[in-house]
């Protein structure tokens, strides 16, 4: 099944964008642990901002940085936290999910209840209440957008649940003997996993966001951590006198958020049977009589 969803997905251009910015990134990660075309954390006052040349590419920063090495080195953080918060948000979702279908009936309202609380709070707003009591870090905002994305996971999956709950052969399968752990497990969550892996991406790309947004404002990583948001911030103080210095860290923000809604919209029309079906319909040509 995940090979006819992966050939799905290629075959859609945004699906094929989104996938391919995706692994660039992923490469990029992988390449930034062991190797950046300079130190990012070296400053040096004689190279302050340089224009874009053969040893620096995108050009230096006010102290003399790499900003090619220092999008590298960012880009660690921005994976890190993306991952982390989808890995989050589908826990919360799915144990909400389960809660919230599964069990009885005043356990279900109350996980109603809780997620409908829960839903009238930005993100962004929780990981600032969270970091005025903690203080401000990357875990901070992965466990602020997983919260906040995990609660809509749940809302969004829980009637999916339910329909998957009363299919037949889920029932022949509980009045064979089999538990509902056991039934959730088998039946339930491969059903809805579609739904998962939509939801998962799209609440990537909104951790992508928060952790640029909240380090902007001095709420997500460290000084000493390279980010694309604590990046942003750094130049932008100087966009009167070098506006091409902060192009280079809200391009890599724009383009990887860009890229993780495409892909959750290339992975919903590869494994939504309706939307194929729908878009075979558009694109087969009309038989004239």
């Amino acid at each position: 099944m995940t090979a006819r969803w992966l050939s799905r997905l290629w075959s859609t251009a945004t699906g094929c964008f989104g996938l391919i910015v995706v692994a660039v990134i992923a490469v990029t990660v992988i390449v930034s642990s062991f190797w950046t075309p300079f130190d990012p954390q070296s400053s040096d006052i004689g190279d302050r901002w340089l224009p874009p040349s053969w040893p620096h590419l995108l050009g230096t920063d006010d102290t003399g940085r790499d900003i090619l090495s220092l999008i590298m080195a960012g880009a660690r953080t921005t994976v890190f936290v993306s991952v982390g918060a989808g890995v989050v948000a589908t826990v919360i979702g799915i144990v909400l999910a389960a809660l919230g279908a599964l069990t009885t009936r005043w356990v279900r309202e109350t996980v109603a209840v809780f997620v409908d609380i829960l839903i009238a709070f930005p993100v962004l707003l929780i990981a600032m209440m969270i970091s005025s009591v903690w203080g401000g870090s990357l875990w901070v905002v992965i466990w602020a957008v997983g919260i906040g994305f995990g609660v809509n996971i749940a809302r969004v999956t829980r009637p999916e649940l339910r329909r998957v709950q009363q299919s037949d052969f889920v029932l022949a399968a509980r009045a064979s003997g089999l538990t509902s752990g056991q039934s959730l497990v088998r039946h339930l969550l491969p059903n809805v996993a579609p739904v998962f892996i939509v939801q998962l991406s799209w609440s990537m790309a909104v951790a992508v966001l928060a952790e640029a947004g909240l380090s902007y404002l001095g709420f997500g990583a460290s000084v000493v951590e390279p980010s694309w948001g604590i990046l942003l911030a750094d130049l932008q103080r100087y966009i009167g006198v070098h506006p091409l210095s902060v192009i280079w860290p809200g391009l890599a923000i724009t383009i990887t958020v860009l890229a993780l809604n495409l892909l959750g919209d290339g992975l919903r029309e590869a494994t939504d049977p309706t939307l194929r079906h729908r878009a075979a319909e558009i694109h087969t040509p009309a038989v004239v009589a």
